[in-house]
């Protein structure tokens, strides 16, 4: 059976920075978790960040790969660097990923760690930029199909694709 990691704030755990969760209601969903399937996850509190904590960007729009890349920072808007917690919490996603055998993943659009099409542009204004985050994009790089909150049936489709093929 192909497990899905989904974030632990989509799943009503009170983790986001301002420590409140972003609960989905979904049939899919719910029929995931009933089958087993779902491997919840954190990457920002198991890359040892506190709820609450301040918000983060990545600074001047420079997106992920220049993060992973050690090229960009993510910052607070007060400046404290916080990268560090943010790029173990995506190798350790990763990891779990990996050991979970999880192929594909259901993540909360817009955050620094798993926003998919849209993070916020390191200015704090409110304002988006096209990418994904820092744990998006280093699933992606590893194989994994990455899915926002608003694209469930997209992913049920694909996680029986890779079951059809086993």
């Amino acid at each position: 059976m192909q497990r899905v990691l989904v974030s632990a704030c989509l799943m009503g755990r009170r983790v986001r920075f301002d420590g409140r969760a972003k609960t989905m209601d979904d049939a899919i969903v719910d029929r995931w978790r009933a089958e087993g399937r779902l491997v919840v996850y954190c990457p920002e509190v198991a890359g040892g960040l506190p709820v609450p904590r301040p918000p983060a960007e990545i600074e001047a729009a420079q997106g992920a790969d220049a993060v992973l890349h050690g090229n960009a920072r993510l910052r607070t808007p007060q400046g404290a660097d916080v990268t560090q917690f943010f790029l173990a919490g995506a190798r350790a996603a990763l990891a779990t990923a990996q050991s979970n055998d999880v192929r594909v993943a259901v993540l909360k659009e817009s955050s620094p760690s798993c926003g998919l099409h849209r993070v916020y542009d390191g200015g704090f204004t409110g304002t988006t930029t096209e990418g994904p985050g820092v744990t998006a994009r280093l699933l992606l790089d590893h194989g994994v199909s990455v899915y926002t909150e608003n694209e469930i049936e997209a992913a049920d489709a694909r996680l029986a694709e890779l079951e059809a093929a086993r």
